[in-house]
């Protein structure tokens, strides 16, 4: 039996994750030219929302945070025009670590993969 409350908050992450992609990629910031809006976890009561990002250049990960902070203003008013919800979440934007673990994990199959090269 699937559980209706998840559902209902999955369908709100991935109406909030859509329309705050969008208007990230309308910004005219240049930090934020290569940055992916990679999900977004809401609370119950809708009242706040982590924002997970994730970039191009990681090492700006700070940077692009400050970026994303300056603009949550103007995002939670978009946000709050585009989705009807009975609060529009405040905005906390945090780097996706998922996306770094994968990418040390791909590192190390890299490596693995070059060791066995080099046997054979």
């Amino acid at each position: 039996m699937s559980n209706p409350s998840y559902s209902r908050m999955h369908r709100v992450n991935s109406i909030v994750k859509q329309v705050l992609a969008e208007h990230v990629e309308k910004l005219k910031d240049p930090r934020l030219e290569f940055v992916t809006i990679t999900g977004v976890e809401t609370a119950h009561d809708l009242r706040h929302a982590v924002v997970f990002f994730s970039a191009l250049d990681l090492s700006k990960a700070d940077e692009i945070r400050t970026a994303l902070d300056h603009a949550a203003t103007r995002l939670r008013r978009s946000l709050g025009r585009e989705v009807r919800m009975k609060y529009t979440p405040s905005l906390v934007f945090r780097l996706d670590e998922g996306i770094i673990e994968g990418e040390k994990i791909e590192a190390l199959f890299r490596r693995i993969e070059g060791v066995d090269d080099a046997d054979e």
